[in-house]
């Protein structure tokens, strides 16, 4: 007793001086983690993770990542045991096939929650065993092959689309909040592709249940949260709240979840009505559609103990999850770039107009696009590109944790459990790659320049695609990457067809939210119908 009053009295006479000398430890202990201090960065950031954390949480990162590299090269450190690479020769060495590199738990908070459990899906577990027998089960429903069964489903969006954009803001000096109507299209293509229905955000030009903007509020708590993975544990992953939700005392579905489920039950009318996700055993089967929720379910009836009824919802979830946020986003940053360039913007008008005159397009009376047709138009595909390269979805650096015992990145050896990364903002402004003007838009770097040795052209423009991380790289690419690309290809020439298009206000720059996703705000346009151009007789 006497010994144990002793050290109480010593702790209470010393608490200032022990908690001074225990922090120091641990600061000490950040900076010099795993011979990170030879990398230069912030000193804030070698010492503590709440630099990224504040950095995140003032919604512009990749403005700090970009301006860091600037100033100290291809390696900077972010965080005690995190380093961000700029040179592009790093990209195969982290997310090459078989390279041993995992995701970090920054995915983890990605997860959504279903009746107190975690959903991990495609994007966010970090088991690579995991993840390669779940794409398995579900990639030949997202092959560049299948687009041609989803083609029909964007055409009845795009049409209403294009008749609701002209019923609502064609002529109508009040604009158009772009990025938001982007979004409810990108939303219902999403959900005929899903489910064969919409789900009702065009035609009612509504944030459906308010799913669009609870979206944008989550994504505000991963990206900050994301950087201190710990902090989900405590907060909307507490185990204890999560075993109330299971035990259900309490409700911490997430809305996202609801949502899909409640779409799945719309498609699936037999949904059993004691919550369980798909028909009981004694329900009829749905009506055999060639959506993806029909092909989910063939990969449950394929692979019943793998494939199982979670991983449905989880697949569900997935596609309302980021199925529209990141195709709304490069869809407005398309047509944006086109805005601020005139030049660009009556060159692809031209182009378009000069392949309607020849009889390219087979639709004369919608004006929609099909996909085959828009992969005619070499210089729609190099606006598209230079809009994903001045623009990706994703603004942080795509973190992975280096296998236990090191690799070799871009010529530096970092040792086992190091999280390190790259970020498209970054790597998409590499000179050496893209050339000196990399902060301009500039469509014809991905065209043949003319006069030059054509040889030597496609190896630049090939180098510069190797370098293109906006649906990420190797086997953890973005699986809905070509519906994506069937969305944007299809409706950007498909609106210039018919309508002219402008700023309500040129002088108004717009605004970006980087919340794991680059979000743009106040880009407010307005509509003018223009005559379809026919095909010369």
């Amino acid at each position: 007793m006497h010994l144990t009053e002793t050290i109480l009295s010593l702790l209470r006479e010393h608490f200032l001086a022990l908690t001074a000398v225990t922090a120091t430890a641990w600061l000490l202990k950040n900076r010099f983690n795993r011979g990170l201090n030879r990398y230069p960065g912030p000193l804030l950031a070698s010492l503590t993770d709440w630099w990224r954390f504040w950095d995140v949480y003032g919604q512009r990162p990749e403005r700090t990542h970009i301006a860091l590299h600037e100033k100290y090269g291809d390696v900077v450190r972010l965080g005690p045991n995190t380093l961000s690479f700029a040179n592009p020769k790093a990209l195969k060495s982290i997310y090459g096939l078989n390279k041993g590199f995992v995701k970090s738990d920054f995915y983890i908070v990605q997860q959504s929650v279903f009746k107190g459990s975690r959903l991990p899906s495609l994007f966010s577990t970090t088991d690579n065993t995991f993840h390669a027998q779940f794409r398995r089960c579900v990639n030949s429903a997202f092959a560049m092959s299948a687009l041609v069964q989803y083609e029909p489903f964007v055409d009845n969006t795009t049409k209403l689309f294009l008749e609701r954009t002209s019923e609502l803001f064609a002529g109508n000096p009040e604009g158009c909040d772009f990025t938001r109507w982007l979004q409810f299209y990108a939303f219902d293509v999403i959900g005929e592709i899903t489910y064969s229905k919409r789900h009702g955000f065009v035609e009612k030009n509504e944030d459906v249940e308010g799913i669009v903007d609870y979206l944008g509020k989550l994504f505000l708590y991963v990206a900050p949260i994301g950087q201190i993975p710990f902090l989900d544990l405590l907060l909307l992953k507490n185990p204890i709240y999560l075993k109330l939700s299971e035990w259900g005392i309490v409700d911490a579905t997430f809305p996202v979840a609801r949502f899909a489920r409640a779409r799945m039950s719309e498609r699936l009318p037999s949904l059993s009505a004691d919550g369980s996700i798909l028909p009981t055993k004694g329900a009829s089967k749905p009506q055999t559609q060639p959506d993806l929720l029909s092909k989910f379910l063939a990969a449950h009836d394929a692979r019943p103990a793998f494939m199982t009824d979670t991983l449905v919802q989880t697949m569900a979830v997935s596609m309302a999850f980021a199925g529209s946020e990141t195709t709304a986003i490069s869809l407005s940053a398309v047509f944006y770039y086109l805005l601020r360039n005139p030049a660009c913007l009556a060159r692809l008008r031209q182009e378009i107009d000069d392949a309607a005159r020849a009889g390219l397009f087979s639709d004369s009376e919608s004006g929609i696009v099909t996909f085959s047709e828009s992969q005619k138009l070499t210089y729609l595909d190099a606006c598209v590109k230079e809009a994903f390269r001045m623009h990706p979805a994703g603004g942080l650096p795509l973190e992975r944790i280096v296998p236990p015992g090191g690799a070799e990145i871009a010529g530096e050896f970092v040792k086992g459990g190091t999280i390190v990364g790259c970020s498209a903002w970054v790597i998409h402004r590499n000179k050496e790659v893209f050339g000196e003007d990399v902060d301009m838009y500039r469509p014809e770097r991905w065209l043949p320049a003319e006069g030059a040795d054509p040889a030597e052209e496609e190896r630049r423009i090939k180098a510069m695609d190797g370098c293109m991380i906006q649906f990420g790289m190797g086997s953890r690419t973005c699986i809905g990457k070509n519906i994506s690309l069937l969305e944007i290809y299809k409706l950007v020439p498909s609106l210039l067809r018919r309508f002219e298009i402008r700023f309500q206000d040129p002088s108004k720059e717009w605004r970006l939210i980087n919340a794991w996703f680059v979000k743009q705000v106040n880009f407010q346009t307005l509509f003018e119908e223009r005559p379809l151009v026919q095909p010369e007789a």
